[in-house]
């Protein structure tokens, strides 16, 4: 498979070039780097008449990434499915309703897979041995299999409090674990120092313009699986606020090397309530967000001074969209909601865009005819712990017959001669 050697990084605020390198800062401005492509050299190399034939996963999307010449393909990341929601939509009143479901992505069941994959293949050019991240846990999880898979050592740096099952799905793949009293912010701080010490690729932080390039995977895949069209709406996660910037980066390039007809899509952000200071923002009509200390069962998204937020709420804006936040009661239910309608049971950060798009169409900002794509980021076998309260265990009954004729009659308020009916 091809890749792309028509890419630099260059400056989101001054312009500046800086060719490829492991940074992820300006030093004349010291805002953040971006990686740009050579769009022209693009169309010559790369089509959508190419993927034709090329396995459905991130990889078919390779001229468009930030990957060496010689690069070979790793492992199969991404490729998960565009769902087409019928109970949901019908209870909302929407008539195009999908869920781009990255509960199920290769390997470790978050959209992180695709930024890690990316991030990797430039720690192997820049010969990095060792790699890590600052991580709210689905990219400690990204990073230990990743790294495991590819022979990388792996260290990683999480807050003390994170779900036990996400630390555990670290665990396995024999990472380093790093854990630190405080929140991802200090854990982020440290780990900035850490990537000046030590000769370490840490995948957001030093390898951070590279990294934040394979969420635009998740764009393409939606558009493609649109039929090679741009949704109306998209309701998007937001953390650092890379994920939503990357997504219209996506439909933009998709745009500019004709794959796509042009049109507008409304970028709609989520957060939760006990960390949203890109939702607040938004509502405040705030020039500069407010930094916010987290205080949510949504910890893969309490991060309370973003990177990405002043992008985050420039897109948010340009499109026309708005951004919305839910409280932690809102998140189990909105949880537990998607699992009863749709038969997907996401993490906290999923009941999140669940719980804000219920909101959103509730005040009129998604309309019934539009197309609206709904991302769901991560699986809730990994949050357990935020909902298994709302499901304690039943009583074991005898068995035998009569008992479970009791249990009916107990249970569902009926006899069971009605029951057998």
């Amino acid at each position: 498979m091809c890749s792309n050697a028509s890419y630099e990084l260059r400056c989101r605020e001054c312009g500046k070039i800086w060719g490829n390198v492991s940074r992820s800062f300006c030093e004349d401005c010291f805002s953040p780097l971006e990686v740009a492509y050579d769009y022209a050299s693009l169309k010559k190399i790369v089509s959508r008449e190419k993927l034709v034939g090329r396995a459905f996963n991130m990889w078919r999307y390779s001229e468009l990434l930030p990957l060496p010449e010689d690069f070979g393909v790793p492992n199969a990341v991404g490729g998960t499915p565009l769902v087409a929601s019928h109970k949901l939509a019908c209870k909302w009143g929407l008539k195009n309703l999908y869920f781009k479901n990255d509960a199920v992505c290769f390997p470790s069941l978050s959209f992180k897979d695709r930024v890690v994959a990316t991030a990797l293949a430039a720690a192997r050019r820049f010969n990095f041995t060792t790699v890590g991240c600052s991580s709210t846990g689905n990219l400690a999880n990204a990073v230990a299999a990743q790294a495991a898979q590819q022979g990388f050592d792996a260290c990683v740096f999480i807050p003390a409090d994170l779900e036990p099952a996400k630390v555990l799905n670290t665990a396995v793949y024999g990472a380093r674990i790093v854990r630190i009293n405080g929140n991802y912010d200090r854990v982020n701080r440290l780990c900035a120092q850490v990537a000046d010490r030590f000769q370490w690729g840490l995948v957001n932080v030093n390898l951070r313009p590279y990294y934040s390039e394979g969420s635009k995977t998740h764009g393409y895949e939606i558009a493609e699986q649109l039929g090679w069209t741009l949704p109306d709406n998209i309701v998007v996660p937001m953390a650092g606020g890379s994920l939503i910037t990357k997504i219209a980066k996506a439909f933009r390039e998709l745009v500019t090397l004709g794959w796509v007809e042009p049109k507008p899509v409304k970028f709609f952000g989520a957060q939760a309530t006990g960390c949203s200071p890109i939702s607040d923002a938004v509502k405040r009509n705030l020039a500069r967000f407010e930094p916010q200390k987290p205080n949510t069962i949504a910890r893969s998204l309490a991060i309370g001074n973003p990177a990405d937020g002043p992008f985050a709420v420039n897109q948010i804006r340009d499109s026309g969209g708005w951004a919305e936040d839910v409280s932690d009661p809102e998140i189990v239910a909105a949880i537990k909601l998607l699992a009863e309608t749709e038969g997907i049971f996401t993490e906290t950060a999923g009941g999140v865009t669940t719980g804000v798009t219920q909101k959103l169409i509730a005040q009129g900002r998604i309309q019934p005819q539009e197309t609206t794509v709904v991302s769901i980021t991560g699986n809730g076998l990994k949050t357990t712990d935020a909902i298994v309260s709302e499901f304690p265990a039943t009583e074991a009954i005898a068995p035998r017959l009569e008992a479970f004729e009791a249990y009916l009659d107990a249970r569902l308020g009926t006899t069971a001669a009605s029951a057998k009916a």
